[in-house]
């Protein structure tokens, strides 16, 4: 596939444009840097996956 014709996605971390290719290593971040930004931000819960509060309370039950 040629880069004129590859997709283009934004950097979740720092909005630089990434063509949608085989060799770019870190799609859909730009980098290894911005990669490695939003694993931090999992790590550190910055981001979270919304559940119900029920879901929760399962999962104590559980224990």
């Amino acid at each position: 596939m040629a880069i004129h014709n590859a997709i283009q996605v934004s950097c979740p971390i720092c909005a630089t444009k990434v063509s949608w290719i085989p060799e770019q290593r870190f799609k859909p971040f730009c980098s290894e840097r911005c990669k490695m930004i939003d694993l931090g931000d999992w790590a550190t819960e910055a981001h979270k996956i919304p559940c119900e509060s029920s879901d929760l309370d399962q999962d104590d039950e559980a224990l």
